[in-house]
Order: C-alpha cells, then structure tokens, then sequence
C-alpha cells in the first residue's frame, strides 16, 4: 500500500505518535508525509524519515499530485488554518481518504458533523469523541490512540517517602487552576511538587499566591519524561472541565511507569483512569486534595493501583496496538472504491467559515483564551491568512 499522510506538521503530539507507529509498521507500505508548513522542530519528522518514510514540504499542488498516485490519503486533522486550507481548496481526485484526529472534538475546537462523513473513514484517538456533539454510531468512525506508554518500565516499590509530580501543559488553557488549590491543602508541609512544562506566566503568579508557594518547583520542559518522572509515584493531573486535549500522552506515559494518577473527571481522563483500579479520578478539588492524603499514607494501594496502570497502559496503548489497527482500517478501505469528497461543503469557502466552524455559533471575541500564538486561535488565522476579507468582516461583525 501506499499512503499519503497530509499535515500541517510533525511536531508535538502528532509527529510523538507518528514516529513510534513508523518504527513498527512493515516495509512493504510506503508512506509519505507531506508537511503544509515548514517544521520548527525537527526531531520527529527525522526519526520517522529514518523508518523508510519520505518527508517532504509542500503545498496545495503537491498535496492534489501527490492524491493520485496514493492508495490512501490520511489527513492529520486538528484546527490547523494551512490543513482547512487544504481541505477546502485543493483539488483532489477521487480518493480513498481518512482524517485522524487530534483534538477530542468533545469541547472547542469543534468538528463539523459534515466533515466525519466526507471522507472514507474518521478516526478518533479517544473512545471519549464518541459522545461528541454531531457524532453518531457509523462504520466510518473508529478510535486508534495516538497515546503511547514506555515499554518496559520497572515495576516501583512503595517509598516511604511517595512524591507527586506533574507533566504537561503548564497553562490555565488546560490547566485545572484547582491544581494548586489542592496541593496547597495538604497537610504535610516536607511536600515540594515539580511541575515539568513551558510555565505560562499567569499560572506562576497564581502559585505564589497560595499559602505554601514554596511547595510548587517550576523545572520548565523537558526532553525525557521518563527521567523526570522516575522519583514521583503519584501523577496529579487536573484538567479544565472544557479542556481541548484528547489522547493525553503525558497520562499514558506515567501510568506506563508506575505513576498513580489522580485526575478530575473529565470525559477524556476518564477514558484512560478506571477509578479506583488504575488511578483515581476527583469530581471536586477538594476530592483531588482527599485523593492525595490517601494514596501519600497507603503504600499498598498504590502498589496495586500502579501495577494495574502499567498492565493496563501495556495492554492497550501500544505503537504495535495502533499500528495493527491502522493496517486493518486502510485494508479495509482499499477495498472500497475511491470517491470524490466534498470537505468544502463540509467547512465553507473561507478562513472565517473554517475558524467559525471550529467554534461553533455561539463564539465571540470574549471566549479566546490564552496567548495569541496559540495553535487554532483567530490570531493564528490572522497570521496565516494576513489580510484576509473573511476574517476582517468576521472581527467587524462581532
């Protein structure tokens, strides 16, 4: 087989899930990845290269050329501008196509309904997407995670002296600000929390306004997460109630390791915690902080909780898991004859029709959140489309 994988970029998590299925499907499928914008970060898109795939930049003609001779297309959809540019302007041929996407579709960004039926199959990464506005049971819709945990994690021994820690986005965007709510109401004052990712500022001066600041250790990003977690035995993990993530790699990766997670009850979260078993999940911060005393003064517990989390991660969120099921969907669709999609009926003519359909009707200026470089924000359209008539008129208008 030969398949075409279109994409803005292999960066962050989709180029992470990318480079592990590389590394596992067999040589006898070709793969290309065309980027629709040049990559920042080239870490990903290079390790995939070294799995015998072709990386390349290019752009609308290349990505309607390049259709033609590919048994599959696979869109590697979230609510990039260049991809909705593509998706509405490019003209393909008739094709076999599929969109993987990386946004939940649950909360903003939004997928349009129209848009799971345009093309040939419409893969999640969460079983949780399943419930999302405009999604009905249908064999075009399937789940393959994107999430993967580390193999072969040593089994943790109960310390007596258990540490929590958090990885990820370090911004309100996703960021339960419970968070330090929750760790400041612990009682044990020995507590000091290192918190891994690219800190927003906003969220720092939030921490220091609590009554222990000093419990919170901001170490900024990092390239090995397995390092950075190999003291912590408990992973707190609070998410905003509306939060755009989806397969939630930092999640799987310390579950993989032995980590017990104590997470909010959000329905991504929720679809990788079996509360109770493999972690815990918190309906309140107040829960979060009772969650913590818990698992901090029961060795056995999180004994057997992280020893079902790490089964559980290896069992489920494998590349070779993934891989396999990706096999078997574009098997599938190769039997199926190819068609003409029609994505721009399904997300409209301009950039203010895609940005709108990303954010449904109700969206006003007063609902961006977070900085204006934020990926999908109407300042990213703005900077890709600069002048653009569609855009203006939908500022002017609201």
């Amino acid at each position: 087989m030969k398949i075409l994988h279109v994409t803005p970029h292999l960066g962050g998590g989709v180029g992470k899930a990318h480079a592990a299925i590389s590394a596992v499907l067999p040589k006898s499928i070709e793969r290309t990845y065309l980027l629709l914008e040049p990559p920042r970060d080239r870490i990903y898109a290079d390790a995939i290269a070294a799995s015998s795939a072709r990386v390349m930049v290019g752009g609308l003609e290349q990505a309607a050329q390049m259709a033609r001779d590919a048994d599959i297309v696979q869109f590697e959809f979230w609510n990039h501008p260049r991809l909705y540019e593509c998706l509405a302007r490019c003209d393909f041929p008739v094709m076999r196509s599929v969109l993987w996407s990386h946004v939940s579709g649950l909360f903003r960004p939004l997928i349009a309904p129209a848009l799971l039926q345009a093309a040939g199959r419409f893969v999640f990464t969460t079983e949780a997407s399943l419930t999302a506005p405009g999604v009905a049971p249908s064999d075009k819709i399937a789940v393959i995670s994107s999430g993967f945990g580390f193999a072969n994690a040593p089994l943790r021994k109960g310390a007596k002296m258990p540490h929590i820690a958090y990885l990820g986005t370090v911004d309100f965007v996703k960021m339960h600000p419970g968070f330090f709510d929750a760790i400041d109401a612990l009682p044990d004052d020995t507590i000091r929390l290192p918190i891994w990712g690219a800190a927003n500022a906003d969220v720092v001066r939030y921490a220091q306004t609590m009554r222990h600041p000093g419990r919170f250790d901001f170490r900024g990003q990092t390239a090995d997460p397995a390092a950075a977690l190999a003291e912590a035995d408990i992973f707190f993990y609070p998410l905003q109630p509306d939060h755009y993530g989806t397969a939630e790699n930092a999640l799987i990766e310390a579950m993989s390791l032995g980590l017990v997670p104590v997470v909010m009850n959000n329905p991504a979260e929720m679809a990788l915690v079996k509360d109770g078993i493999t972690g815990l999940v918190a309906h309140s911060v107040e829960q979060c902080t009772a969650h913590l005393q818990m698992l901090l003064a029961s060795p056995e517990r999180r004994a057997t909780m992280a020893q079902a989390a790490m089964k559980d991660v290896a069992q489920t969120r494998t590349p070779d898991i993934s891989a396999r099921q990706f096999i078997e969907l574009w098997q599938s669709l190769r039997l199926e004859p190819a068609r003409r999609c029609d994505f721009r009926a399904a997300i409209g003519d301009t950039p203010a029709d895609w940005f709108r359909t990303t954010q449904g009707p109700s969206w006003t200026f007063s609902d961006e959140r977070g900085p204006a470089s934020s990926k999908g924000t109407l300042a990213h359209f703005d900077n890709v489309f600069p002048g653009d008539a569609s855009l203006a008129a939908l500022r002017i208008k609201d």
